[in-house]
This record gives structure tokens, sequence and C-alpha cells, in this order.
């Protein structure tokens, strides 16, 4: 089976959470793409994850985490400075995010091997580390090699931002060849300053192969050219929803890594649907990487709505 590489940020998250009446802060290992392909490996394919890794202790932690998920990490550079930290509140099942580090650990990556790249089955780029010129150059590198089908998810978090223009010119310099494109309903209002459907018709317009537009409690939508679709989700007990987007998109880039690139609006529906069952499911488990849901909880049967 081929193979995915994941390129992006690792950080540890602090989770807000109560122990004995007390608020505390719990460290997790996290980031967007970390959770990607821990999500990947957990559904049974090969993950190879590419990033630049800070040199202390949270360092350590996060490559123990990814070698106990099965993801390969050799790929990933380590810098020496201190590793980001994301501070992690939740209100209800939504977490709010707050970053510290500076530079980020997570945005010095080199560029990478590019024969690792062009041997890969599927290639994902995305969340904070494109906001970081050094990794964004070298993501660019990665993306403008032949092979592998291409996925991205902007996965914008507005506190880092004090202007959507650069990130939205970069979302749409990798949509144009991506042939998936991922993004949240607040993205596409962010980034773009549209609607969830307009958003993704722009970014058709300049190429993408298809779009998926999540909607929280609410599913997705999925856009082909000519065709357009709805998804719902499955009934599930939410409790944190941190992982939702992550394990939604390990679940599209399974698909396309395992099945291909779909030929059908019906196949593009089927796979969304599977990708939206993951993310629905990892809203059962608090936090990132560990609540990215194996393949063996997708195959059974959903629950009675």
């Amino acid at each position: 089976m081929p193979y995915a590489v994941v390129l992006g940020e690792a950080l540890v998250d602090l989770f807000e959470v109560e122990v004995a009446g007390e608020r505390v802060f719990r460290p997790m290992v996290g980031g967007a793409p970390l959770n990607v392909a821990c999500g990947i490996a957990r559904l049974g394919a090969e993950a190879r994850f590419v990033g630049s890794l800070g040199s202390d202790a949270f360092g350590d932690r996060i490559r123990a985490l990814l070698t106990e998920q099965g993801v390969d990490h050799s790929g990933c550079v380590s810098v020496d400075v201190p590793t980001t930290l994301a501070v992690t509140s939740l209100h209800g099942a939504e977490p709010e995010f707050a970053f510290y580090g500076n530079p980020p650990s997570y945005g010095l990556l080199d560029p990478v091997d590019l024969d690792v790249i062009a041997g890969a089955g599927t290639l994902y780029c995305g969340s904070i580390a494109l906001l970081q010129p050094t990794t964004l150059a070298a993501a660019k590198a990665a993306w403008a090699t032949p092979g592998p089908l291409r996925t991205i998810d902007p996965n914008v978090r507005p506190d880092l931002l004090d202007d959507p223009t650069p990130l939205r010119a970069t979302v749409e310099w990798f949509a144009s060849t991506a042939d998936l494109v991922k993004l949240s309903e607040p993205d596409a209002r962010l980034l773009f300053g549209l609607d969830a459907t307009a958003a993704a018709k722009h970014l058709l317009s300049l190429g993408a192969g298809a779009v998926v537009v999540t909607l929280g409690a609410r599913g997705a939508l999925g856009f082909v050219a000519g065709a357009e679709f709805s998804v719902t989700p499955p009934p599930v007990n939410a409790i944190d929803a941190t992982g939702a987007g992550d394990a939604t998109m390990a679940a599209l880039n399974f698909a396309l890594l395992t099945g291909g690139l779909p030929a059908t609006e019906e196949q593009w529906r089927d796979v969304v649907a599977f990708a939206i069952r993951a993310g629905s499911l990892a809203c059962e488990t608090r936090g990132g990487a560990t609540a990215m849901p194996p393949l063996s909880r997708l195959r059974e049967p959903a629950a009675a709505s």
C-alpha cells in the first residue's frame, strides 16, 4: 500500500480540565497535521510526518507519541527552540486556543526529501505551519513534486492572523493544484468573506478538484465539478470537538490513499460520509491525536437516530 506524507505543525496543547474541583492544564501532544498523521495510522495506513520539532522535553514527548501511534517521523528536523504551547480552553465542546512560543518550533522546517514526497500516495499540507515563511517554502517545494494526490486544510486560527490576506493567497496557491481542499465554515468566512458554497465554488474555479466544507454538528458540504451535495453526521455523544476536523481530514486522506481519486459524485459522497463519521466519533473522546478513531469503529453499525 502507498504511504501518506503529512507536513505541518506538531506542538503541545495545554488542555483546561478539572481535577479534584480545581481547574488545571493538562499537557497533550497536538497540532492539526500531527493529529491527521496519527489518524491515518490509526485507520491502518502508513503515515510519515514531516515537520520541525523542539529539542526539549516536550519535543521528546511529541516524538514518543508519534512512535507510539506508528507514525514515521524520520523526516522531522530538531530545532533549538522551546516547543510551542497551545493553551486550550473548552466552551461546551468547542475549543479556544492561545499560542505561546517565538519563534514557533513548528515553523523552522528545512527543505524536505523530495524523493519521499514523490513516492507517496497522498500529500497533506496545512494549518498554522503555513503561516511561517521557512516551513511554507518547504511545503511549496513538496507540493510541486509530482506523484501524490494533494490535499490541504488551512485550519485557520484567528488569534494568529492580524490580516487574513496573506493566508488567503497561500490557500489559493495550494488550492489551484489541489486534488482536495477541506475547510470549515468559519474558515470560508474569515479567509474569503463568503459563505460555504461561494467559497467552495471560488476554490473550484481556481483549479481545485474537490472541496469539502465542514459545518460542525450539521455535517459537511461536498463540491466537485458540476455537482454539490450534503452529508449529515451520525448521532454521537460529543464532549470535545478538538479532533473532529483532523479526524475528518485523516479519513479523507485514508480514503484517497486506499481507494484512489473518486470518479463520480456518488463515490465522493461515500468518501465524505466516511470522513464525517470519523470526525463525529472523534468528538466522543477528549484530546486530539489520541481521539482519532480506528477503522474498526468506523465499521461498526451507526447508532439509530
